[in-house]
């Protein structure tokens, strides 16, 4: 996936509000950026980060310039907004690039379970599949990618909703896109959520399955890498 309009380098002054950042362009000027992305965003957000940023010019905007990487170590690149992993698996699904997830129906935002709705529901096999994403940024330790980064009760609620799919008979994954370029593994933070880790874990013996890959993420665009190890 490309991005529309080409991005420029900045340095993050602040992020608020969750959805704001003051940033300050490599010609001086200073600008309030959108953030998408109403998460902790741990690690990420410090002011004095390189980050990269896309201008537009539709005047019903009232910003002008959107987050959407952080910059950090030997060239590595951190897609930071959440938005990107459900557009991104979407292509790579319609191209059957994911073993065992080619199915030749796909559908998103299906509604299921207790007014729940799945990221992408695949039809067209011995069993339908729902898959909820998940976009994972945080690394505490090199090379381990974990999820989440703050407490989701929402997350919580989408394992249970996958187990009772599974229930039913159909197949159930949780998929967990990592958009970083340094990840090396994949695992979950327990001490930040151990509600969720306890979900998780049940959810995996009660059938649900998890997949995790990486990105390719440069100033130019963001796709599907490799798949990763899980470390749960």
């Amino acid at each position: 996936m490309r991005f529309q309009t080409p991005l420029q380098p900045a340095t993050l002054l602040r992020r608020y509000k969750r959805f704001l950042a003051d940033i300050r362009l490599e010609d001086g000027r200073e600008a309030v950026a959108h953030c998408a992305n109403p998460g902790s965003m741990m690690g990420l957000a410090e002011a004095g980060m390189r980050i990269w940023v896309e201008p537009n010019d539709d005047p019903k905007k009232k910003l002008k310039y959107g987050w959407r990487l952080v910059e950090q170590g030997a060239g590595h690149f951190i897609g930071v907004d959440t938005a990107v992993p459900n557009r991104a698996l979407k292509a790579a699904l319609k191209a059957g690039e994911i073993g065992g997830l080619d199915y030749a129906q796909l559908r998103a935002e299906v509604r299921y379970g207790e007014k729940s709705r799945v990221d992408f529901l695949l039809q067209g096999g011995a069993r339908d599949i729902y898959l909820e994403v998940k976009s994972v940024t945080l690394m505490r330790q090199a090379g381990l990618a974990e999820f989440p980064d703050s407490v989701t009760a929402r997350g919580l609620k989408h394992l249970n909703e996958l187990a009772a799919m599974v229930a039913q008979g159909h197949r159930a994954v949780l998929f967990f896109l990592v958009q970083r370029t340094d990840a090396e593994a994949v695992g979950v933070a327990g001490d930040i959520d151990p509600a969720y880790a306890a979900g998780l874990r049940a959810a995996m013996a009660a059938g649900v399955e998890v997949m995790a890959y990486d990105c390719i993420i440069s100033p130019e665009e963001i796709g599907l890498g490799k798949p990763l190890p899980l470390r749960l």
